[in-house]
């Protein structure tokens, strides 16, 4: 038996991979990775696909200084800024994506954090789109406390996303106005509030393969079992613009190391992924079992259209 083999048959076996086999993982053949990968998200999570669109509920004039970001103050990129928008619009946005056979809608803010009365003005928009709509929804506003996510999932939220973005030891090295540690008590408030957590980071932000394993597990330690990993579009005006664009082979190699530390997640293709020349097709062969579609914050996606019929041309089924 390789040890490729080995490890797979550890995962299946219901025991966890360290960071020493994560490591011994990211140098296996690609191909044969792949394939592992796969098979351990046939095992734990069937043939169910995780699709979901956001909408940028309040655009750019971020405080904190994320080096990746076309929102940051910090940087000059000639980003789209307003204020939160209205619940009729955010409800409209719901409605849309209801209707092109979307399951999950997520809400996603810039700033550090919703002021309380931003909080009030979000919790009636959900409400109103839990009354008029069927959709999920999920919101994405930044370092708020228990209470405050308390009163989102009252509203009808039913998740928060918060992502990590890179490892511990990185995170000094791509946003220096907020530390891992303000993350790590955000999703913790989150959960303690009642809402399940969407947790993942960016790749190619100049991070190691230990970086990006070192991240899998924490979002393990912390329970996360929805995991997006972007890829990291260098946008002009960032400090970032010149970071090396991420391969096919880079996200497949990433997002198969994934499966085998977070097997029953959904592993999430997310921003960038349009950049890919098949579009994500080999990464949902290599592990990944979910995606935000339509446009991303400030970049253009990939359709519901097109997304749905390259999933059922995989053989995948969306649902929640």
């Amino acid at each position: 038996m390789s040890r490729l083999d080995e490890l797979t048959q550890q995962v299946l076996d219901g025991r966890t991979i360290t960071r020493g086999e994560a490591l011994e993982l990211y140098q296996q053949p690609l191909e044969e990775l792949c394939q592992k990968a796969d098979e351990l998200r046939r095992y734990f999570c069937k043939n169910r696909f995780d699709l979901c669109t956001i909408v940028n509920g309040k655009s750019g004039k971020c405080s904190e200084d994320c080096r990746f970001c076309a929102q940051s103050a910090h940087n000059h990129t000639g980003a789209a800024e307003y204020p939160l928008l209205s619940s009729r619009e955010l409800v409209e946005q719901a409605k849309l994506n209801e209707a092109q056979g979307v399951l999950r809608y997520s809400i996603v803010t810039s700033g550090r954090r919703l002021s309380d009365g931003e909080v009030d003005a979000l919790c009636q928009a959900i409400r109103q789109i839990k009354e008029e709509t069927n959709i999920s929804v999920c919101v994405s506003v930044g370092l708020l406390d228990k209470m405050q996510y308390r009163r989102l999932k009252e509203a009808g939220a039913e998740r928060a996303h918060n992502n990590l973005e890179t490892s511990r030891r990185n995170f000094p090295n791509i946003c220096t106005t907020h530390t891992f540690d303000d993350k790590i008590t955000a999703i913790r408030a989150a959960q303690a509030a009642g809402l399940t957590v969407c947790s993942g980071g960016i790749m190619g932000l100049g991070e190691t393969p230990e970086d990006r394993i070192d991240m899998a597990l924490s979002l393990c330690e912390l329970g996360i079992k929805s995991v997006p990993v972007n890829m990291l579009n260098p946008i002009p005006g960032t400090p970032m613009e010149q970071n090396r664009r991420l391969t096919n082979e880079d996200m497949r190699r990433i997002t198969a190391v994934y499966r085998f530390i977070l097997p029953d997640a959904s592993i999430r293709l997310a921003g960038g992924r349009g950049l890919l020349e098949d579009k994500g097709r080999g990464c949902f062969q290599s592990g990944a079992n979910a995606a935000i579609s339509g446009d991303m914050l400030t970049t253009a996606g990939i359709t519901v259209k097109t997304d749905l019929e390259l999933l059922r041309d995989l053989g995948y089924e969306v649902r929640l």
